[in-house]
């Protein structure tokens, strides 16, 4: 028997529905929209919290100790992963890994923006075994530094990989395999290290790991950002210490000069800058969480790519979740004589869930040119491709959010039991009483978690509205109804995920 968790309620779909229906006609009929000026809120300024901030800056040694703690966790799913039990729920490598920090990564964007990318154990074990150091400027002679090829010096290796790792992870199954997560756990680190060793800077954080990137891109999103203080301080600096590090401070990993930073996406939260900086002109800051979506972030075609395969890629999880997939499956593998694992039926519904999106959205962009009246050149087609591609981005972080708090809240584990024994030796699967009980102690209501799931997607579209109103005017200085075909992509993608919200869905383990 297959458990199911059960959908949103019709009652708040039809309130985002509504909440679709009223923002597209204001957007359609409002004044032009002016300049905005973002909240910028240095937090070691701040009463009482203030002095705390201070010392974590002024100290190496806390991010040290969640490194360690990091590796540690790492070090222990490889082990359960290879030498514990296949059954997935008994096994801390699958449950930690999935269940948790899958889950729980896109969750924690929203409170601490990139700051995951600073205690990544991937890097962190890449770093001690190239540079020999956790921490301080190496003089390892193991590095080659080269210069990264230019066929690697994009976001296309990270959306690669990022496609890559959902096929793992949804068509062959990786998700109740132990063995396989800890085997794709060992690959990641692999690659970090080689290319760690191989490329200057670190190569493998700013344009290969999927997982960074994703989470560089959505901290566009989060109200908490590392940034200069006093931004007229940093246009008076020399040095640039923040970019070429000190003597003892190693240099900004992903070659980010703080003074002319405007978007997060590349920022990896390391604490190079806040140490190296001379005079401690630079911190973490609560800002307007929209801003850099809405006008800071500067428009590159992969970026935008990047973002469109985030926008089809969470949709295709909730999606394959769905009852009504696997019997989609089978009926294609029927047609085809695709047997076993399905993955070829699986791969070609994969395509399918990334071209259509894409298809549709240059389909849209192409047709706003011809409203806009403008020259229709190659030039103008890529600035607004690239231009209106970050309105997906609230649209596929608010599903995000709203799929995985389903996970984080409905599929909790024993975790006192899993860390008493994480490899599950002599351990049973689960039993349905297990599984029910799992599905009904919930951290908290079915009703503040479908709350939660509407204002989310509510919030989302919402938020993909301003960035649609804003970039519209002032790429092409255009507002009003020029603009309605973007805001019926956006609706349209909001709709589909709150009908994907709505529909009972398989829980993963």
């Amino acid at each position: 028997m297959t458990m199911l968790h059960p959908g949103m309620p019709t009652e708040w779909a039809l309130f985002i529905g509504l909440c679709i229906l009223v923002l597209t006609i204001w957007a359609l009929n409002a004044a032009p929209p002016g300049h905005i000026r973002p909240l910028a809120l240095p937090l070691q300024k701040l009463p009482v919290i203030g002095p705390v901030f201070r010392r974590l800056l002024a100290s190496t040694w806390p991010l040290l100790m969640l490194k360690l703690i990091l590796v540690a966790l790492f070090v222990l799913v490889i082990i359960a992963g290879l030498w514990g039990t296949p059954i997935s729920e008994r096994n801390i490598a699958t449950t930690l890994t999935w269940n948790l920090w899958w889950a729980g990564i896109v969750v924690a964007i929203v409170f601490t923006g990139s700051a995951w990318c600073a205690v990544c154990p991937w890097d962190t074990i890449a770093s001690w075994l190239v540079n020999h150091r956790l921490w301080h400027r190496s003089n390892s002679t193991t590095r080659l530094k080269l210069q990264v090829p230019r066929l690697l010096k994009s976001l296309w290796p990270a959306t690669l990989l990022f496609i890559g790792l959902t096929w793992l992870e949804l068509g062959v199954g990786i998700v109740s395999n132990p063995y396989a997560t800890a085997l794709l756990a060992l690959l990641m680190v692999t690659l970090a290290t080689v290319t760690l060793a191989l490329f200057e800077r670190k190569a493998f954080c700013r344009y290969i790991c999927p997982v960074g990137r994703t989470v560089g891109v959505y901290s566009q999103l989060s109200p908490i950002a590392l940034r200069s203080v006093d931004p007229e301080a940093c246009k008076s600096c020399k040095t640039l210490d923040c970019f070429h590090g000190t003597e003892l401070i190693a240099p900004c990993p992903t070659g980010q000069i703080m003074g002319r930073l405007q978007e997060n996406t590349y920022c990896t939260s390391c604490g190079n800058c806040t140490q190296s900086c001379s005079i401690q002109n630079i911190g973490w800051q609560l800002r307007s969480p929209s801003s850099e979506a809405i006008q800071d972030a500067r428009p590159h075609i992969d970026e935008a790519y990047f973002m469109l395969v985030l926008l089809a890629l969470t949709s295709f999880h909730g999606l394959t979740m769905l009852p009504e997939w696997e019997m989609l499956m089978s009926l294609l593998a029927q047609q085809l004589n695709d047997s076993g694992q399905l993955l070829t039926s699986f791969s070609i519904g994969l395509a399918a869930s990334l071209l259509i999106p894409i298809a549709l959205y240059t389909l849209v962009i192409r047709l706003t040119l011809t409203l806009f009246n403008i020259e229709k050149t190659t030039r103008n087609l890529n600035k607004l491709f690239s231009g209106f591609a970050f309105s997906c981005l609230p649209l596929a972080f608010a599903y995000h959010l709203a799929h995985n708090l389903n996970h984080l809240l409905r599929e909790g584990s024993n975790w006192s039991q899993l860390f008493a024994n994480p490899l599950g030796i002599d351990t049973l699967p689960l039993s349905m009483l297990e599984k029910h009980q799992r599905h009904m102690d919930m951290l908290v209501s079915p009703q503040i978690l479908f709350a939660l799931q509407a204002l989310l997607l509510a919030g989302g579209f919402w938020l993909s509205v301003q960035v649609i109103r804003h970039r519209g005017y002032r790429l092409f200085a255009v507002s009003g109804k020029q603009l309605l075909p973007l805001l019926l992509f956006a609706g349209a993608v909001t709709a589909l995920n709150v009908w994907l919200v709505g529909q009972p869905m398989i829980m993963r383990m």
